[in-house]
């Protein structure tokens, strides 16, 4: 599964604010949406079911500071605006894939698991 010898985290100052900025809460649900078509504000705030205005416009500042989403302005009355990847966000796709499709496998097991440690943390408490 994992192929990082764990002697060789020394980078870990070089891939950490790389990861914290692609891994957050909402960025990559964000790409994920992202990775079929461009979307528009308002359509990707519907597909991401309970992000809030304010969330949604941070992420996609912080990501287009980091070179993963185009922001367009679109010449229509009113004005919108169309989000899609970069290149180097494209190359994100396999990756986020794999994870959402572990995600979706294994989530079921995921929520087993904290079921019962939820179960084993009333147990102690009693």
């Amino acid at each position: 599964m994992c192929q990082i010898n764990g002697n060789d985290l020394k980078e870990v100052r070089k891939t950490r604010p790389v990861l914290e900025n692609i891994t957050n809460k909402w960025s990559i649900l964000i790409l994920t949406v992202l990775c079929s078509e461009p979307a528009r504000f308002n359509e990707l705030r519907r597909r991401l079911d309970g992000i809030t205005h304010k969330a949604l416009a941070d992420a996609l500042k912080r990501l287009e500071r980091n070179g993963l989403v185009n922001r367009k302005v679109m010449p229509t009355s009113p004005v919108s605006v169309e989000y899609s990847l970069t290149p180097l966000a494209k190359t994100l796709q396999e990756p986020f894939s794999a994870l959402y499709d572990w995600a979706l496998k294994h989530g079921p097991q995921v929520v087993q698991a904290q079921q019962e440690y939820d179960a084993r943390q009333t147990e102690d408490v009693c």
